[in-house]
């Protein structure tokens, strides 16, 4: 079969027919992908709804804004409110109660009350002294008794002689001088040795023993010497004894609360170490000097103590409760601290807020006793107000 030339289709002549076409269609396409990029580009410069909008030193929420479905809003209260006051505090003896036996002579110690715990009565002996010191005061009083035996027999020969007129004025004189010297050197010489635990025995027996004795009832709460050691230190006490069957709870209150104790105060006590327990008392006395560098003031408060429960040094806490009062109160979620300012957002017109600063009280039940910066009924946040914060 013998296909002619005229029978074939002519490729140039059909690419050349075809060819607008094609460019119509590409020029379609791109247009489109051009428009497509135009209106993203168009949609990622329109601007992100605001939460919160500053205009000047008020804060508004738009109503477009997530924060109106998460802040709550509610009104200042004013109540009746009794403000109480909780102070750190610490259990201390009753210094009254508390002795520390401090020797005023060195010596060797040969009886020791050695039983921390042990009960002793008033003028029980505690502990006993080998003391030279004793010895030589004994013997100063005997010296002293002695001279003033002499310069009174003295006395009495010169006011005879003065008597039958054959003695001298002066040597009566000089005897009288001599009799007062001789008396003031044995009443010292007696005080000394008094001091030192010894009497008129001591003296006329020059006794070694410093005889130590209880001037309170309650029990050894320290012992420090032991027998048959040698006690040096006349500054240390060798033991300690105390009636801890009254003691103290000293509280510490800072200067701005300080208006708000006053003695006769009723108080609850609780101790660290007693969880819930509680003991009643009331203040009994107001420090009257300030403390510069904790800028506080000690309070003292009595404390029974029959059952020795309760030891000095253990950790407290003392609430005061002072007398009802009205006062603005909000609940303590409204308050967004600031530095050192603690600050409200306040409501000054429908979803336009106004950053307020306050003065609180301590904080009761939930509520915080509002002293200063809100007036009743005005309208704060009370929850998620630290989002409004700068």
């Amino acid at each position: 079969m013998t296909t002619t030339r005229s029978s074939l289709p002519n490729a140039p002549d059909a690419w050349q027919a075809t060819r607008p076409w094609l460019l119509a269609a590409l020029a379609a396409m791109l247009c489109a992908c051009h428009a497509g990029n135009d209106a993203k580009q168009a949609g990622s410069d329109v601007p992100a709804p605001r939460a919160i909008e500053r205009r000047g030193g008020a804060i508004f929420i738009p109503e477009s804004s997530p924060l109106r479905q998460s802040l709550q809003i509610a009104a200042a209260e004013e109540r009746s409110v009794q403000r109480s006051l909780t102070l750190p505090a610490v259990v201390e003896a009753d210094p009254g109660r508390l002795v520390r036996m401090v020797p005023p002579v060195a010596g060797r110690i040969v009886q020791l009350a050695d039983q921390p715990g042990q009960a002793v009565k008033a003028g029980e002996t505690l502990f006993v002294l080998d003391a030279p010191d004793m010895a030589a005061a004994g013997a100063d009083a005997q010296k002293a008794r002695a001279a003033l035996a002499v310069a009174r027999q003295n006395l009495q020969r010169q006011a005879q002689l003065d008597q039958q007129h054959i003695g001298v004025r002066r040597d009566l004189e000089q005897a009288q001088a001599d009799l007062q010297q001789a008396a003031a050197e044995a009443e010292r010489a007696q005080q000394r040795l008094s001091q030192l635990g010894g009497g008129v025995d001591a003296a006329a027996g020059a006794s070694r023993r410093y005889v130590q004795t209880s001037p309170i009832s309650g029990q050894v709460v320290e012992v420090a010497g032991a027998r048959g050691a040698f006690w040096s230190d006349t500054t240390a006490p060798i033991l300690v004894v105390a009636d801890l069957s009254k003691e103290w709870v000293v509280a510490s209150v800072g200067e701005r609360d300080l208006a708000a104790v006053s003695a006769g105060q009723a108080a609850t006590i609780a101790f660290d170490a007693y969880g819930d327990e509680t003991v009643d008392s009331t203040v009994r006395y107001v420090g009257a000097l300030l403390d510069a560098d904790t800028r506080s003031v000690k309070l003292r408060l009595p404390l029974a103590n029959a059952q020795g429960r309760y030891r000095p040094g253990m950790f407290a806490h003392v609430v005061l409760a002072g007398p009802a009062h009205r006062a603005v109160t909000v609940p303590e979620t409204a308050l967004v601290q600031s530095g050192f300012d603690t600050r409200v957002f306040v409501e000054t017109a429908p979803w336009t807020f106004e950053a307020r600063t306050v003065r609180t009280a301590t904080p009761s039940n939930g509520q915080t006793e509002i002293t200063q910066g809100l007036r009743p009924s005005e309208r704060v946040v009370v929850r998620d107000g630290v989002l409004l914060n700068d």
